[in-house]
Parts: C-alpha cells; sequence; structure tokens
C-alpha cells in the first residue's frame, strides 16, 4: 500500500478554523472518557462476574450524567471538572430545620471558594423551585426536557424550539454538515 499523501490546505472540505473547532470538540469527547476512567473509576472493576461489571459502570456512568448535568446548570458558561466540582460543591455542612410547618436547609460551606460555590448552589436552587412551581402546568413535557431545553439554549445562545425561526449564522457555521 502506498501512503496517503495530506490535502493541501485549499482542497480541504472545511474551513481551518472549523477544522480547529472539531479538532477541540473531539478533544473535549475525550476528556469525558479520561473523567470517567480517572475520577469516577470506570477504570476497571476487580471482579469477573460481566453482570456485576455492567451494573456497576451503568450506576457509574448514571451518577456521571446527573453529576455533570447538575455542575452545568449551576456553570452553564464552561465544563467543570469532578476534581474541581465536587469539592466545591459537596463541601459544607448542612442543617435542616422544621418550624411552622416548612423547612429549610442552610448550607454552611467549609471550601476556599465557599462563595463562589453559593452562587452556583443557589442559581441551580432558583432553577429547580422554578421548574417544580411550573411542573404542575406541563402538560406535553417533563421537568427533565425544560432542564434540558434551558441547556441547549444557554450552551449554544439559541432557542431550538420556535418553529421556523432560523439559528445564528455562527451557530450554524459552527456545526458540521
Amino acid at each position: 500500500m502506498t501512503p496517503r499523501k495530506a490535502l493541501p490546505a485549499c482542497c480541504l472540505p472545511h474551513g481551518i478554523l472549523t477544522v480547529a473547532q472539531l479538532y477541540r470538540d473531539r478533544g473535549d469527547a475525550e476528556n469525558s472518557f479520561d473523567e470517567l476512567k480517572n475520577q469516577w473509576g470506570w477504570g476497571g472493576f476487580t471482579t469477573q462476574d460481566l453482570h456485576r461489571c455492567q451494573l456497576t459502570a451503568r450506576a457509574v456512568a448514571l451518577g456521571y450524567n446527573g453529576w455533570s448535568l447538575f455542575v452545568r446548570l449551576a456553570h452553564p458558561e464552561a465544563r467543570m471538572e469532578a476534581v474541581i466540582s465536587c469539592p466545591l460543591l459537596l463541601s459544607g455542612i448542612a442543617e435542616k430545620t422544621c418550624h411552622a410547618r416548612q423547612e429549610r436547609l442552610t448550607i454552611t460551606p467549609v471550601h476556599g471558594k465557599g462563595g463562589k460555590a453559593k452562587d452556583l448552589l443557589t442559581e441551580v436552587s432558583a432553577l429547580l423551585h422554578e421548574w417544580k412551581r411550573d411542573a404542575e402546568q406541563l402538560k406535553l413535557k417533563t421537568v427533565w426536557e425544560s432542564a434540558c431545553d434551558y441547556l441547549i439554549e444557554v450552551l449554544t445562545g439559541f432557542n431550538w424550539l420556535v418553529p421556523g425561526l432560523e439559528p445564528p449564522k455562527k451557530v450554524a457555521e459552527a456545526v458540521p454538515s
């Protein structure tokens, strides 16, 4: 077999900026698997029982997905890996108090950046309270779909649910055909 020659830049089907963005996107996807393997315990299991391995892997994937969604709701501007987000958002002492049939949860952060954690958790709490309030009126959509729609709109800067509306030019160019 003869080795394939690289195409000159003038013959690439995409522009240089698009190729660079596709390469960054691929790196982001690989970072997720690296995080699953090294920080969430997906590196391997010691049991020889296939059923237990599959069950454990699915439990880890479910936990990772839930935590990733929660952290992305808290910080939609960028991904936060578990090695950073877990100590930041889980380092706190909570106290539950009940008075006049109302329950209140007070969390005292012990992390050095407790103020940032408080802001992120307060934002997620406000979103969840809003969706909980709206959940009774939702006929065709669930709160889960509302969370996904919110994230899509925040991440892309475009509401994909409005029929007939075209995405902004920069979003349309970033999506490969």
